[in-house]
């Protein structure tokens, strides 16, 4: 295992126990998140200095608390850990009802708010490398026109963000309202391009707050933050008034033709 591993060397008073602790502290501060693969037995019992009998007696441990899920001929990953957000027959009324859009939108502006503010106050340079790294494949997505590539961006720069606040709680109930973007049950990003032409104004509006919080600026971090989702909210609305009056000009068109026969 490289010098890169996150993972740190156990003492010897209980191996297992040991192993346990650290995987469960990396999961509770967000390090290690749903889904995450974990190293390989041989290369995770190198990185944590424990024999291989030791590192499979602290994952059973582990699963027994429903924390890792091991899939064999896989490997071993984090057990889903905040659950849905809503019901799949809950999502799927959202989608079938628009005004709870607008519920959704209110409470990502005020987490998503909070979160840029606090990453401003304790952002690390590890944090700070990762919000750069991310912008400049935005960029590089943007100048592209890869749309694709830009929404996978759009959604990673949000997640780092709220991880660079260093609140875990935050990070795990963000997860959940992001799996809702991800799966496009809200908005799709593609519309936000539509609405803003090239999609140069959402790039410099996730510049904005990156570098509000790369300058530890908390006050302008949150205003950023809100600046983006008042444009996201305002999008819909201008989008959803725009639909109305071409639906409402279509029935005045039928009704015209119908009366011209």
């Amino acid at each position: 295992m490289s010098d890169t591993s996150p993972f740190d060397p156990v003492g010897h008073e209980s191996l297992a126990d040991a192993v346990v602790e650290q995987i469960e502290t990396m999961i509770v501060d967000g390090i290690l998140k749903e889904g995450h693969k974990l190293p390989s037995e041989r290369d995770l019992a190198e990185a944590m200095g424990v024999s291989r009998p030791k590192l499979r007696e602290a994952l059973q441990i582990l699963e027994s608390r429903d924390l890792v899920t091991v899939r064999h001929g896989e490997g071993s990953f984090i057990a889903p850990l905040s659950g849905r957000a809503m019901s799949p027959a809950l999502l799927a009324l959202y989608a079938r009802h628009g005004r709870a859009f607008y519920d959704y939108l209110e409470y990502r502006r005020e987490q998503e708010c909070f979160a840029a503010r606090t990453a401003a106050l304790r952002a690390t340079q590890s944090d700070k490398d990762r919000l750069r790294d991310i912008i400049d494949e935005m960029q590089k997505a943007w100048e592209e026109d890869d749309a694709e590539a830009s929404q996978e961006a759009d959604l990673r720069l949000h997640v780092a963000v709220v991880d660079a606040s260093q609140n875990t709680t935050l990070i795990h109930m963000m997860a959940s309202v992001y799996d809702l973007t991800r799966q496009g049950v809200f908005y799709n990003r593609r519309f936000l391009r539509t609405m803003d032409g090239t999609g140069e104004k959402l790039l410099q509006q996730h510049k904005d707050i990156v570098a509000t919080i790369l300058a530890g600026d908390p006050d302008a971090a949150e205003q950023a933050a809100r600046a983006h989702l008042d444009f996201v909210e305002e999008s819909f609305r201008l989008g959803e008034e725009q639909k109305a009056r071409e639906t409402r000009a279509a029935k005045r068109r039928k009704l015209s033709g119908q009366a011209s026969r």
